[in-house]
C-alpha cells in the first residue's frame, strides 16, 4: 500500500491507505500525475511542471525487440521503460508517501503454486491469426480507412481468437484441446479431488461474459461442467448478482462451500470480493491489461483467512496468439511498478526485475511457442540482475570514497 501524508492531513486520518497499484499504477506518466496531485509545489519550485521536463530528468527511452500485437513475428519498439536519477526521485516522492510492499508486511497467507497451461493453436486459429497479420499490414500501409478497419478491431479479434475461435464465429467447431476445454477438465478434476472438504474454485474471464440468446464462454463452460456431473446449484456467475446484498449472500455461500465454482470478470470480482476461506484454485482464461488487476485477482485467494496451506493458480494461454502480446504488456508495465514500489534505497538507474515481472515474461515466452524466446527471456533477466549488482557495487564504492 501507499500511505499519502497530504491526504492524511486533508481527510483527518481517513482514507489514507491505497491498494498497491492504485495511486501509482502502471506507467511512468502516472507517477508524474501523482506528483502533480500531491507535490505541485515541489514540481513548480524544481521547474518540472511539464512532463517533458520531468521525463528528461527521471525517465529514459529504451528500444528493444517486442512480440507483435497480432501474435505473429516481432518488432522494434522504443518506450519510456526505465527510471534514471531514481534516488532523487524517490527522496522527493517519499516526502508524501510511505511505500510498503507485501514482502515488507509479511502477512500470513497460503503458499501459491503457479501452473502455466499452454494450448497449441488449432488450424482454424492459425488461419485467423494470419488474417490478423494481413489486416494489420493493410492498416499500417493505409490501404483501408479507420471506419473500415483499425488496430482496435484487430486487437479485439486477436483477444477473441486467443480465447476461443467460436467467439469469431459460433459455427466453428469446439475442438477438444483448446485452453477453454483444458480449463474445464482441470476444474472437474479439482472439484472431485476436493469434494470431502468442499473446497472452492474461481474462474476469471473478462471477455465473452454472459449474454442472453448469444454464444458466450460462461454458459459454454457451465454446460460442460454440468454435463460432467457438477450440480448446477454449485456453479455461479458473479454477473447474476447485481445488488450488494445479493453479492454478499453469494460470497457467504462460497465461503462455506455451498457454491464451489464461481465465474466472473476482474471488474466485478476483483477488489472487495471476500471468498477466500475455502478457495483452493484460481483459473485465468485471459489476462487483464494492468498488473494491478492480476494482483487483485490473485488477492481473492492468496490472503489471510484461507484455510488451505497451499493454493493453486492456473494460467491458460494459446501459443502463437494475442496472448503473448497481453503478457508482454503486463511484463512491461510491471517493470515500471517494480522500479518504484519498494521501501529499499534505489540504485541510480533502475533496471531491476521483480518476481512478478519474471513470471509475466515466462508466460509470454510460453505463448510465443519458440524455445529461443524463452532462452532470450532468461538471458535478459540475468543481464538485468548483473547490471543491478554492478550499479549497487559502484554506488557503495562512491560512498566509501
Amino acid at each position: 500500500y501507499i500511505k499519502c501524508q497530504y491526504l492524511d492531513e486533508l481527510t483527518g486520518g481517513k482514507g489514507i491507505v491505497f491498494a498497491t497499484g492504485t495511486p501509482v499504477s502502471n506507467s511512468i506518466t502516472e507517477l508524474f500525475i501523482m506528483q502533480k496531485y500531491l507535490q505541485a509545489d515541489y514540481l513548480r519550485e524544481s521547474g518540472l511542471t511539464h512532463f517533458d521536463a520531468w521525463a528528461a530528468n527521471f525517465a529514459q527511452k529504451v528500444t528493444k525487440l517486442e512480440y507483435a500485437p497480432t501474435g505473429k513475428g516481432f518488432r522494434q519498439k522504443t518506450r519510456l521503460s526505465k527510471f534514471s536519477n531514481l534516488p532523487e526521485l524517490m527522496t522527493a516522492f517519499k516526502e508524501c508517501a510511505d511505500i510498503k510492499t507485501a514482502q515488507d508486511l509479511n502477512l500470513p497467507e497460503p503458499e501459491c503454486e503457479r501452473h502455466i497451461i499452454a494450448a497449441e493453436p488449432t488450424e482454424t486459429q492459425k488461419n485467423l491469426i494470419q488474417s490478423l497479420s494481413e489486416r494489420a499490414e493493410k492498416i499500417h500501409n493505409k490501404q483501408v480507412t479507420p471506419d473500415v478497419d483499425n488496430m482496435l478491431k484487430v486487437t479485439t479479434d486477436g483477444i477473441k481468437i486467443g480465447l476461443d475461435q467460436r467467439l469469431i464465429n459460433p459455427l466453428l467447431p469446439d475442438e477438444p484441446n483448446t485452453k477453454i476445454n483444458m480449463c474445464v477438465n482441470n476444474v472437474i478434476d479439482i472439484w472431485k479431488q476436493t469434494a470431502d472438504e468442499r473446497l472452492t474454485q474461481v474462474i476469471f474471464c473478462d471477455y465473452s461474459t454472459p449474454k442472453k440468446d448469444a454464444f458466450n464462454l460462461y454458459d459454454d463452460i457451465k454446460s460442460k461442467l454440468i454435463a460432467n456431473g457438477i450440480p448446477e446449484n454449485e456453479i455461479a456467475f458473479i454477473h447474476d448478482y447485481e445488488k450488494p446484498q445479493d453479492k454478499e449472500r453469494l460470497f457467504d455461500k462460497v465461503r462455506n462451500g455451498e457454491i464451489r465454482i464461481v465465474l466472473g470478470s476482474t471488474q466485478k470480482m476483483g477488489a472487495g470480493t471476500n471468498i477466500q476461506n475455502k478457495l483452493y484454485a484460481m483459473h485465468h482464461l485471459d489476462a487483464p491489461w494492468k498488473p494491478r488487476d492480476m494482483e487483485q485477482r490473485l488477492g481473492r485467494m492468496k490472503r489471510q483467512g484461507n484455510m488451505n496451506d497451499k493454493v493453486h493458480e492456473y494460467i491458460y494461454v494459446t501459443k502463437d496468439t494475442f496472448d503473448a502480446y497481453r503478457f508482454q504488456t503486463l511484463e512491461t508495465k510491471q517493470g515500471f511498478i517494480s522500479q518504484i514500489m519498494t521501501s529499499k534505497n534505489p540504485v541510480r538507474v533502475c533496471e531491476d526485475v521483480s518476481q512478478s515481472e519474471m513470471e509475466f515474461a515466462e508466460v509470454k515466452a510460453l505463448c510465443a511457442g519458440n524455445p529461443l524466446i524463452r532462452e532470450k527471456m532468461k538471458i535478459d533477466i540475468e543481464v538485468h540482475k548483473l547490471q543491478t549488482l554492478k550499479s549497487a557495487y559502484l554506488n557503495l564504492s562512491l560512498i566509501h570514497i
